[in-house]
């Protein structure tokens, strides 16, 4: 290693020096006014440096950082997958860069005729032909799907509805929406396969069922081996079933929700339809329901009249779930990404991620072991952990903090909550074989530290900025800033 790269790195505010511009601003052409004073703040101390430190800062910065096109990004139930570029070269058009959401419509018809044309594809891809690109996130479709739920009950006299039904399996989103929308959380058991527990779930679904949420393949990586007898016995209930679409990538262009008795379910754009994920956005989450439920859903949406595009609001709307029309430029790059593979090739996408992810698991499943072994896995598979656990005493956390010192992100851990020790696994269908193969032997090699020299992995990851933190302390006593003063 060279002796620059050991060399320590100054920070931002270490480089001030007073009186340093990094910034020139063009002459002003409007009018000056002074800024209300109570919005002033002179105390802040900000560093006073150059452009060319203030590059070189984040720069470094950035070099530090992980990120999908530098390689895998195994993120379990979090799809993390390469984005292609024509994606980010169609968001730049001026029609979609510098559409403004309150300019008239006629000035805009461009950009309402790709919202309209992907309202139509996700209807016809999941079967559900009312669609609205409103929710700004997939916890955010949750929540308007269970709204939407709710609304069709209370359209009905129904008011004695007052549970929702979730699968123990279920994102952490599921019970939190349901809860926001009023509802009591039911939780179902989830069976030795994997799928949820046709006894326990008929033991729970009464007449004060509002509907159940379960996302198909579920968190286990597994597709609902009883998908349409689940659905069943909720419609003769009377109640609705919602799908948690976080997983649709597995199943798009094979399967359609609304043929297997769904009758809401949301699509995390960022996810299926590969809009970048990362630093918490900017994600969406489309809400696609079957044709009576549209007059619930959220308010505009767009429609065509002859050759015009115009916002209508369905009859009975939930209202607003975001201002304006959602995150457009999200939604364009998904229209791309689904333009891109075609609808003779959509296919694709659930084929590919489904066999990426089996032919991984093929390689470590000797030294890993699979939560439900006797099944073929989806997108996304779980590892169960408590046997490094007994026999290394080495954690689910110390393997994924080795894979740092790998050069790869770690999977994502502990998480669904009902495998002890989990290690959650999705390569995506954007990885190569050689990818996988190298993952793979990453994995492996681990394994055998593991057994070998299970204080090596303790101490991981050695070779980042920073190594092991106390995690408890971190959240305890958090650093907010880059020095105490």
């Amino acid at each position: 290693m060279s002796i620059v790269a050991n060399k320590p790195e100054p920070l931002l505010y270490e480089m001030s020096n007073p009186g340093t511009v990094g910034y020139s601003l063009p002459e002003c052409d409007v009018p000056m006014t002074q800024l209300p004073s109570d919005l002033l703040r002179s105390e802040l101390n900000l560093p006073e440096v150059g452009e060319v430190d203030v590059v070189r800062h984040f720069t470094r910065l950035s070099q530090k950082n992980y990120c999908v096109d530098l390689g895998i990004y195994p993120l379990g139930s979090c799809t993390m997958k390469y984005n292609p570029k024509v994606n980010e070269e169609a968001i730049r058009l001026a029609g979609f860069s510098q559409v403004h959401p309150m300019q008239p419509a006629e000035t805009a018809q461009g950009a309402m005729q790709l919202m309209y044309e992907l309202q139509e594809y996700l209807g016809a891809i999941s079967g559900l032909p009312g669609v609205t690109l409103q929710p700004a996130a997939g916890a955010q479709g949750e929540l308007t799907g269970v709204l939407v739920i709710r609304a069709y009950h209370l359209a009905r006299g129904d008011t004695a509805r007052s549970e929702i039904l979730i699968p123990d399996s279920a994102h952490g989103t599921n019970p939190a929406t349901s809860a926001m929308a009023g509802y009591q959380v039911v939780q179902v058991k989830s069976d030795a396969r994997g799928n949820m527990d046709s006894e326990d779930l008929r033991a729970k679904v009464s007449n004060k069922t509002a509907g159940i949420m379960f996302t198909n393949p579920n968190t286990l990586g597994l597709f609902e081996e009883h998908v349409r007898a689940v659905n069943q016995i909720l419609h003769d209930a009377g109640g609705l079933v919602y799908g948690d679409g976080a997983n649709l990538n597995a199943i798009v262009g094979v399967a359609r929700p609304g043929d297997l008795g769904f009758d809401v379910i949301h699509s995390n754009l960022h996810k299926t339809f590969s809009v970048p994920h990362g630093g918490g956005g900017p994600g969406s989450g489309p809400v696609m329901v079957r044709p009576d439920l549209a007059q619930f859903l959220p308010s505009p949406v767009v429609a065509q009249e002859g050759e015009t595009y115009v916002f209508k609001n369905p009859a009975h709307s939930i209202g607003r779930i975001k201002s304006f029309w959602g995150n457009f430029l999200a939604i364009v790059r998904a229209y791309v990404y689904i333009r891109s593979f075609g609808k003779e090739h959509l296919q694709e996408i659930a084929q590919d991620s489904v066999l990426n992810a089996n032919y991984l698991l093929a390689l470590i499943r000797d030294v890993y072991d699979p939560q439900v072994p006797e099944r073929v896995c989806k997108h996304e598979f779980v590892l169960n952990g408590t046997r490094f656990k007994k026999e290394y005493g080495v954690n689910t956390l110390d393997v994924a903090k080795r894979i740092i010192d790998y050069g790869y992100y770690p999977p994502t851990i502990y998480f669904p909550l009902i495998v002890p020790e989990c290690l959650m696994i999705e390569p995506t269908e954007t990885q190569s074989k050689a990818s996988l193969d190298e993952f793979a032997a990453a994995l492996r090699q681990i394994a055998e530290e593991a057994r070998a020299n299970p204080q090596l992995l303790h101490d991981a990851p050695h070779d980042t900025p920073v190594t092991r933190l106390d995690d408890v302390k971190a959240a305890r006593e958090p650093v907010l800033r880059y020095k105490h003063l």
